[in-house]
């Protein structure tokens, strides 16, 4: 299956954040970059995934 890459401006829009955010995640892990640094881009299917593990309802411990 190919990656569904799409730019930072696209990426931040996805997650509801601003690029600078996106960049960050990147730096951190949260996010795999790929591309140049000039030019990132962002794999479609991970940002749906970090939108839902940050919409996941959070579970405590019984």
């Amino acid at each position: 299956m190919t990656k569904r890459l799409v730019p930072t401006d696209l990426a931040a829009l996805a997650l509801g954040v601003k690029e600078a955010t996106v960049r960050k995640m990147a730096s951190r892990g949260t996010l795999t970059r790929y591309g140049t640094k000039q030019r990132a881009r962002y794999d479609l299917d991970e940002l749906l995934d970090v939108l839902e593990r940050r919409d996941a309802p959070a579970t405590c411990p019984a």
